[in-house]
């Protein structure tokens, strides 16, 4: 196809516009990146989106599958590689894998390496999880950690390669893990009913078999209390990331990585908030509102804002608490963790006394924003819906 020659090259110019149409919601906050770290971070996006699919294609047989998983990363360093056959809906980024490659392979050595590296290890771990189904809760972090605590490794060791952030962030690899179980447990959580649909299971049997026989009988009507205690037991379980979320956000020192960063995890702790002791997510779709969520998105720009907001919804959560639930101590003890860490006083007490002519600023400055939050706030549709690891 011809490209008009301008700044973007003609092959990252259509990696940019599979990345629009594979992903509503990264695509706003990836583009918003700072400087060479964009196209790092788009690029591998778009190198997990065909992992990814071929892990989700079920017409692809499992001896083929197993191989294509392992060897996956080479892939990356073979220019003619693509693949034809699958059904899935996000093909394209395999039947142009060609396009794809080469951009990766235009990025600085040390994006290659950790992308290469990150992809051997995701193919590898959903390899071994193809043939099991998820047991015990620590299988359960392992799968989640495969499919998301890597991403979360792998952006973090991208923004140390880039220089925006300190080298830490990208060796710390315990937060970065739970940056990614966070937000993989919620969805995992809140899609219990379309995974069910779709035949797919991942809610862990150590947790479900105490309150069901089959994790299916959950969604019957009958059961429907049993239902809600496993729910909000899962619920707590992926609460206890939380504290690392926080840390880990508490040491990013570029404005456009705090953005990335933070707003999934604004996101996914106001979808638990609304899912906790929520019988709906047995019946249909959980969703937060269009509104909340641009509210989350505005706001969701320091430290100490995402403190508060994640404040507030396990504050939600805490007076939803039954006392007859099984989990209800381990829940108060969780909250009550998150509370201490997120407290307006903790840390760095509230130090700005904005004056009236700050304020006007930054009126103008939501103003100006809004034109980028409209297309972020399709956004949260997705953070909210489709789980994209």
């Amino acid at each position: 196809p011809l490209c008009p020659q301008d700044s973007l090259g003609c092959g990252l110019r259509t990696c940019y516009r599979y990345l629009n149409q594979t992903s509503r919601s990264f695509a706003a906050v990836i583009q918003a990146l700072d400087g060479e770290l964009r196209h790092a971070v788009c690029i591998f996006y778009l190198v997990l989106r065909a992992l990814d699919t071929i892990e989700d294609d079920m017409s692809i047989p499992v001896d083929v599958k197993v191989p294509m998983l392992h060897e996956f990363h080479s892939y990356l360093y073979q220019p003619e590689w693509k693949y034809m056959e699958s059904k899935e809906k996000d093909r394209q980024v395999l039947e142009d894998f060609p396009t794809i490659s080469m951009e990766f392979r235009n990025l600085s050595k040390v994006y290659q390496d950790v992308i290469s590296d990150i992809c051997h290890k995701m193919g590898v771990g959903m390899a071994e999880f193809l043939e099991k189904k998820v047991d015990s809760q620590h299988e359960w972090d392992k799968y989640c950690h495969y499919v998301a605590g890597l991403v979360g490794i792998g952006l973090s060791r991208l923004f140390s390669a880039s220089e925006l952030e300190d080298s830490i962030v990208g060796q710390d690899t315990e937060l970065a893990n739970s940056m990614g179980l966070f937000l993989q447990k919620t969805n995992i959580i809140r899609d219990y009913l379309e995974d069910q649909m779709e035949g797919r299971e991942f809610w862990p049997k150590e947790v479900w078999s105490r309150y069901a026989k089959k994790l299916s009988d959950l969604a019957k009507p009958e059961n429907i209390e049993m239902a809600v205690q496993c729910l909000n037991e899962l619920i707590t379980n992926a609460l206890h990331h939380v504290p690392d979320v926080l840390t880990y956000l508490s040491r990013l020192k570029n404005q456009s990585v705090f953005n990335f960063c933070a707003i999934p995890q604004v996101m996914a702790i106001a979808t638990l908030a609304a899912c906790y002791n929520n019988k709906q997510v047995f019946r249909g779709v959980v969703k937060i509102r269009k509104g909340q969520a641009v509210t989350l998105m505005m706001d969701a720009t320091n430290i100490q804002a995402v403190k508060a907001i994640m404040y507030q919804y396990v504050e939600e959560i805490y007076q939803k608490i039954p006392s007859t639930d099984p989990s209800s101590n381990k829940t108060q003890q969780v909250v009550a963790s998150i509370r201490a860490m997120s407290l307006p006083g903790s840390s760095m007490a509230s130090r700005h006394h904005y004056s009236p002519i700050y304020l006007s600023c930054a009126m103008l400055l939501a103003a100006l924003s809004w034109q980028y939050l409209s297309t972020l706030s399709k956004a949260t549709e997705e953070y909210v819906q489709a789980g994209e690891n």
